[in-house]
């Protein structure tokens, strides 16, 4: 590449990065955040549906598809007793806009001359889009089961009227108040219809007006009618003080992560961590465009991910180390840098991309959520560590004053840990493989002896709700539960009235929190309703889940065996596998609650886990290529020590960060941080004791045919 093209393309990424960060600050500056109930509070809504619990679950469905189709506003939804649903929405401290966002509790239907036609179980999916034939927008509507002929035989009905008369309109119908009342295209023949199972609404509508109407139709009818029997501003779940502790860990750790990077890499490392903070800006941006509402446990995430950006970075000055050490020019050193670890970073990202493209198609509310952010999170990492790091490194690097100054630089040298550190691991691959086995089995043991403690979310319990005779402090009552051995019940209050969210328990339990509750209220307070509430993660949620995860884990699984080989890609796969189970198995031992907050930590672990194994294997394919004759336990042994720099810097940016969350956070964020902090180490070790093992087993029982390389004879010469 000659020295103007290169000049051309770092000037390209610098206008690029100039107008992403321009674009995230705009978005910054003039976008309100959604906070979620945890922060802020929100408004509560008890619906009373006309039906059996088994509709009223159907119900449930269809309600929280409407008011979280994304999967990011972070609803809540249950259903209490047997016909009754709660709803809580964060952010919104009017009720009755609340009943406007839940909005459409009504039934939808089709309707011809006022007659029904069709009711909204016929329609399968709606969705706005350009109007491909002028301006505005348009609906889409696709039709399932019985629909198809039945709008082919309204449509072709309709035809026959002429145009401008009622008879050739149909009406979609919300609980009897018209939405959309369409006339019938003048290309329909009469008596033929609309075949093919869809149809399109025009009529020059609005992009808002269409995305609206879309997601009437779209959302389905309720399978009984429901009305609002209560609804009422509920305050923040978490306290002033945990907020707080959670903001300071998260300071504290990004700053010791800030730190180490600088004492690690020196310039590279100063420059990182100002790419760092244009991924922070840029993800928070995306992820305020999106709507989504922020949770402590999401923003602990979020702020995780900044030390796991980490990773991309430190990839990147390992291989420019490497380069300087054949070849001391730093400018060239840091180029080649970037290109060495691309495919590493690539192929890391694109099997979690993969994984988070399922579970937002697959999946249903907040692991959908988790599947957006973690898009989000993942494209950013990928802009701050190719465009934006790159743009700042190879400026630095090309100055004549680092030039002169190479230790500066922190590219110099090879570092300690790959100057002293020689060793052979895996002469006896058996010996990993059984202490690994030992490792899970005695961890996965604690799910059957002790069993796993599901929070609310899943096991559904109790609501309860009390009345005092004056204002409520939600702290003093959520201190007062936890010293009375009760820490998992979640407290909200308004005024006078204080919530409580409890997993099951019996009724001298339920009694036992009423009189905490009481005493922790001045004046008293008195019980005003007690209700079985079901699981805010449903079953039909938690299946979707459970597919959406099975089907991501394939598809890396295939994308690996095309990127780099079967047996690599089955080796990932068995690291994660162990990395999910010992998890599991030593929360059950701590006794700890396996929530939602789990739910996502357990998702987060998974993620690092394949990332750490592809990295390893992205070095191993690279000495295999060139070392095609070695001993090949003796090359997987290599690779995974030359990634020890890599492994050990990344694992102490994202160590910090823990720590911090884990010694000051909110009880619920402590669960969050031990989880990650577990999944941290094993996810490393794994690929140590577990994949790099599996990988050459695989290789012995099943060896890859080695073609060696025929020599050329020179064009002319003769035997």
């Amino acid at each position: 590449m000659s020295r103007d093209t290169a000049r051309r393309g770092l000037l390209v990424r610098a206008l690029l990065s100039l107008a992403v960060l321009v674009a995230s600050a705009f978005l910054l500056l003039t976008t309100d955040p959604r906070l979620g109930l945890d922060l802020r509070g929100g408004t509560q809504i008890v619906l009373q549906a006309k039906g059996d619990a088994d509709a009223t679950d159907r119900a449930l469905e269809v309600l929280r598809r409407r008011v979280d189709e994304l999967g990011v506003a972070e609803p809540v939804l249950a259903r209490s007793g047997e016909n009754r649903i709660v709803v809580e929405l964060p952010g919104v401290q009017d009720p009755e806009e609340a009943v406007q966002v839940l909005g459409r509790t009504a039934q939808l239907t089709v309707e011809r001359d006022g007659t029904q036609v069709m009711t909204g179980e016929g329609i399968s999916d709606a969705n706005a889009a350009p109007n491909p034939q002028g301006t505005g927008h348009v609906v889409n509507i696709e039709f399932q089961g019985d629909a198809p002929r039945t709008w082919q035989k309204v449509t072709g009905e309709a035809a026959c009227v002429p145009s401008g008369q009622p008879g050739r309109q149909i009406a979609f119908k919300l609980d009897g108040t018209v939405v959309s009342s369409p006339e019938v295209s003048t290309d329909t023949p009469c008596g033929g219809g609309q075949p093919g199972g869809a149809t399109t609404i025009t009529g020059r509508f609005s992009q808002a007006e269409a995305r609206e109407l879309a997601l009437v139709i779209r959302s389905g009818a309720l399978p009984v009618p429901v009305e609002v029997v209560e609804q009422r501003t509920v305050g923040a779940t978490l306290g002033a003080e945990a907020i707080e502790a959670s903001a300071q860990a998260a300071i504290i750790g990004i700053a010791l992560t800030s730190l180490f990077l600088i004492v690690a890499y020196r310039l590279a490392g100063l420059l990182a961590v100002a790419a760092l903070v244009g991924y922070a800006g840029v993800a928070y941006a995306s992820l305020l465009a999106v709507g989504a509402t922020l949770t402590l446990p999401g923003l602990a995430g979020f702020v995780l991910a900044i030390g796991m950006a980490v990773d991309a970075n430190v990839l990147i000055f390992e291989r420019a180390r490497e380069e300087y050490a054949r070849k001391p020019n730093l400018r060239r050193a840091s180029e080649a840098g970037f290109r060495g670890a691309l495919s590493a970073i690539a192929d890391s990202n694109v099997t979690t991309l993969l994984a988070a493209g399922l579970l937002f198609w697959l999946a249903t509310g907040p692991v959908r959520g988790f599947g957006v952010t973690l898009t989000i999170g993942v494209l950013a990492s990928m802009f701050s560590a190719l465009v934006l790091s790159r743009v700042l490194v190879l400026w630095a690097m090309g100055t004549r004053f680092v030039a002169r100054r190479p230790r500066l630089s922190g590219l110099h040298s090879l570092g300690w840990v790959r100057s002293k550190l020689s060793v052979v691991l895996y002469r006896r691959p058996w010996l990993w493989l059984t202490a690994a086995g030992a490792l899970v089995l005695v961890a996965f043991s604690g799910l059957f002896l002790r069993g796993l403690n599901l929070g609310v979310e899943f096991t559904g319990g109790r609501m309860l709700d009390f009345t005092a005779g004056g204002p409520v402090d939600a702290a003093r009552v959520r201190t007062a539960l936890a010293d009375a051995g009760f820490p998992d019940v979640v407290v909200s209050s308004t005024g006078t009235d204080v919530s409580l969210r409890t997993g099951p328990v019996d009724d001298a339990a339920s009694n036992r929190i009423g009189e905490v509750v009481n005493s922790a209220v001045d004046g008293g307070a008195r019980q005003s309703s007690n209700e079985l509430i079901g699981p805010s993660l449903s079953s039909e949620l938690r299946r979707n889940a459970v597919i959406g995860l099975a089907i991501a884990v394939a598809a890396q699984l295939g994308y690996l065996a095309v990127r780099f080989d079967w047996r690599l890609g089955v080796a990932t796969v068995a690291a994660l596998l162990s990395d999910v189970l010992v998890l599991v198995g030593i929360f059950a031992w701590l006794g700890k609650t396996a929530d939602g907050v789990f739910l996502a930590a357990l998702l987060t672990v998974i993620g690092y886990s394949v990332n750490d194994s592809v990295v390893v294997f992205d070095r191993l394919r690279s000495l295999r290529g060139s070392r095609l004759k070695a001993h090949y336990p003796d090359v997987v042994s290599d690779a995974v020590v030359q990634t020890v720099p890599r492994t050990v810097n990344t694992g102490i940016g994202v160590l910090f960060v823990l720590a911090a969350l884990l010694v000051l956070g909110d009880g619920s964020l402590a669960n969050f941080a031990t989880a990650l902090l577990i999944g941290l180490v094993f996810g490393t070790m794994s690929t140590v004791v577990t994949a790099a093992p599996v990988a050459i087993w695989l290789e012995q029982r099943w060896p890859r045919q080695v073609r060696a390389a025929v020599r050329k004879r020179p064009e002319g010469a003769r035997v």
